[in-house]
């Protein structure tokens, strides 16, 4: 039987640096807090090799006293915790006290510091974790580490490191998160000879964003402060026009310290819902302070993750924040002003390549939201306007839709009173979809129950941009899918599926939140026969389907019986119906809830049912799908989160036409 023993100091080392010291951006992260910690009002970096040759940094903090400098290295050694109550209620970066002494056993590391009160700078130098007597030198209040030859004695750590240039690039990133967090602080990072970020200090957290994310982020800033006695968040969130493929910007901060919290994140995605397209992230820079003692940082080695005493309360404080400042936020987003005009008719049609003139284009950033004036508007509540008679394509007044008229139509009473629960249809409900031409009439029905909202009453909601206030609703149409409008301060190009596609959602929606989604039953249920793993969700989801009014029952084996089904939806097939809310299921993953059943069929039913690009719309749906625009919130994004309109701006017309 082996022998248990007591591992040697210089062995608990490497395998902590196991844990804490991944690669060079690693002891980057965890120098700069020791600084940040220290007091430090200017931090400067220099890497070689991408930090595996030569890491150093130096600081004009409160330095080390010489006779801790040994002490400094050894492992949990620090200043941070000066009892075991500190460890709940941790108020600094660092507090694990085992960087120093990991880096020093990986590396030839040196330390040279000096306090206020001391004469003299004092310097240790560690190789592979076997020290050389301190010894006096100069050097001014602060400290300065170098590292060099990183996991030298660690070959098969070593071997798994990338190249240069990549490791450089974590080490940016490391760089980047502290610098952002701290933006008071003078903060210098240099690759080479080459300075990669000088960031003089800002009592802005805005300028800092800029200076490392450039215009296009920085001008699509949105600030938000929420608060309340439990939880604090502040800073920034991107208008939606700006977003990323992955979430690797979204900077997220508890009291200082850079985090990743997958329940902040999804309240993040959740506050952006149906303003961005699929499979596109935000991008945020928002600090959260609470109570350090409703925090636990001690959950992992690098203190990335973290566990909250009320992650619930958090998450409801965010998305709400959120949700409440997009509410009365215009994202209209505005068109980009150096394009050179293009007259095309200008050009004949049989002219050579060389004969058109070359037309720069640059990308230019989308207007930001924080150059528009605010409002205060409080959130309106959502509700669905009654249906009213509406013009018709061919001017006047259709009968056929008016809730008194009494023409029969046969694909039931889509402009009047809907059918209510347990109210039954004709038995060959179930096939309107395989003998009449369903799409081209049930756009027709809800383009005029869509477009026919004026005298309603629907409360009208301002826009942010107040000065976007139309000086007439009308508009008109070109090339049969964009309308144009003018502003006061300019013009706005409209596409009308993606507008009419909203305005349809919105008025689902409402129906949904009030609880009056009407439920049609079928006098003859509808058969359906699904394979083995479809058959099963059924059974499991069951009181799912039933919540949004889907009554599915088993027939015997593999075959199902549809009772009923929403009465939003009665111009598509049952079995599609069933199909379609499915799909989600399909995938896997999370159990999904209610709203996201909901969702992908509220937006089914709108995209069905909206206008489509091509179609010709009369001067009367013009105008009516005009006043619509500013009596839904959010109609600045279809339910897919493409943008319904494009804004510019007269100064931005002058621009292009040379007149400024």
């Amino acid at each position: 039987m082996p022998t248990i023993r007591k591992l040697p100091v210089g062995l608990v080392n490497k395998i902590a640096a196991g844990e804490v010291i991944e690669r060079p951006a690693s002891v980057v992260k965890e120098l700069l807090e020791n600084s940040i910690d220290a007091g430090s009002k200017r931090v400067e970096i220099s890497i070689d090799g991408g930090g595996l040759e030569l890491i150093r940094i130096s600081d004009n903090g409160c330095g080390i006293a010489a006779d801790e400098l040994e002490l400094a290295i050894s492992p949990h050694a620090t200043s941070k915790l000066q009892n075991d109550d500190d460890l709940f209620d941790v108020r600094t970066l660092g507090f694990r006290g085992e960087a120093l002494a990991s880096i020093a056993e990986i590396s030839h590391m040196s330390l040279r510091s000096r306090t206020a009160e001391s004469d003299s700078a004092y310097e240790l130098v560690i190789k592979g974790g076997a020290q050389e007597p301190v010894r006096p030198t100069s050097g001014p209040v602060g400290t300065t580490i170098e590292i060099r030859h990183l996991f030298f004695n660690t070959p098969v750590r070593r071997k798994f490191m990338k190249s240069a240039q990549t490791e450089m690039g974590h080490v940016i990133e490391a760089f980047t998160r502290v610098a952002l967090a701290f933006p008071a602080v003078h903060m210098v990072l240099n690759s080479g000879s080459r300075t990669v970020h000088d960031l003089p200090p800002t009592e802005r957290w805005s300028e800092r964003i800029r200076k490392f994310f450039g215009d296009e982020v920085a001008d699509a800033l949105i600030s938000i402060d929420q608060r309340d006695d439990k939880v604090a968040i502040h800073g920034f969130v991107c208008d939606p026009s700006v977003s990323r493929s992955n979430n690797r910007m979204q900077y997220l901060f508890l009291n200082g310290r850079h985090i990743r919290d997958k329940a902040l994140q999804h309240a993040l995605g959740e506050s952006y819902r149906g303003l961005m397209m699929v499979g596109r992230m935000p991008v945020c820079f928002l600090h959260v302070d609470i109570d350090p003692k409703t925090v636990d940082v001690n959950v992992h080695p690098t203190k990335v993750e973290v566990r909250f005493e009320d992650s619930g309360a958090i998450y409801s404080r965010l998305l709400s924040g959120l949700r409440n400042k997009f509410l009365n936020s215009d994202f209209v987003p505005a068109a980009r002003t150096n394009v050179e005009p293009i007259l095309p008719s200008l050009v004949p049609s049989t002219a050579s390549d060389a004969m058109i003139p070359s037309l720069q284009r640059t990308s230019q950033s989308t207007s930001s939201l924080l150059d528009w004036p605010q409002t205060t508007t409080a959130a309106l509540p959502r509700a669905v306007p009654e249906f009213q008679p509406f013009p018709s394509a061919r001017g006047g007044f259709d009968p056929r839709f008016s809730p008194n008229s009494s023409q029969h139509d046969p694909f039931g009473p889509i402009a009047n009173e809907p059918v209510r629960a347990h109210a039954e249809l004709p038995s060959n409900a179930s096939a309107w979809s395989a003998d009449t031409d369903l799409e081209n009439n049930l756009n027709h029905s809800l383009r005029h129950d869509a477009l026919t909202e004026s005298g309603t009453s629907v409360q009208r909601l301002d826009h942010a941009h107040a000065s976007h206030a139309p000086t007439r609703p009308s508009g008109f149409q070109i090339h049969n899918r964009y309308l144009v409008s003018e502003y006061e301060d300019g013009m706005v190009i409209i596409d009308q599926h993606a507008l009419h596609e909203r305005i349809i959602f919105e008025q689902i929606k409402a129906k949904v939140l009030s609880k009056a989604v009407d439920v049609q039953r079928l006098l003859v249920p509808e058969t359906i026969s699904l394979p083995p793993q479809e058959a099963a969700l059924i059974t499991e989801y069951k009181s799912v389907l039933e919540e949004i009014g889907l009554h599915v029952e088993p027939f015997g084996g593999e075959t199902f019986l549809i009772h009923s089904y929403p009465a939003m939806l009665k111009g598509i097939s049952p079995v599609e119906v069933l199909r379609q809310v499915l799909e989600p299921l399909l995938k896997g993953g999370k159990k999904p809830d209610v709203r996201d059943l909901l969702d992908e069929m509220m937006n089914m039913m709108a995209c069905k049912a909206a206008v489509k690009a091509g179609d010709k719309l009369s001067d009367d749906e013009i105008s009516e799908l005009l006043k619509q625009r500013d009596m839904y919130h959010e109609t600045h994004h279809c339910p897919h989160g493409r943008p319904t309109a494009l804004f510019f701006s007269r100064d931005q017309l002058d621009k292009m036409f040379k007149r400024i």
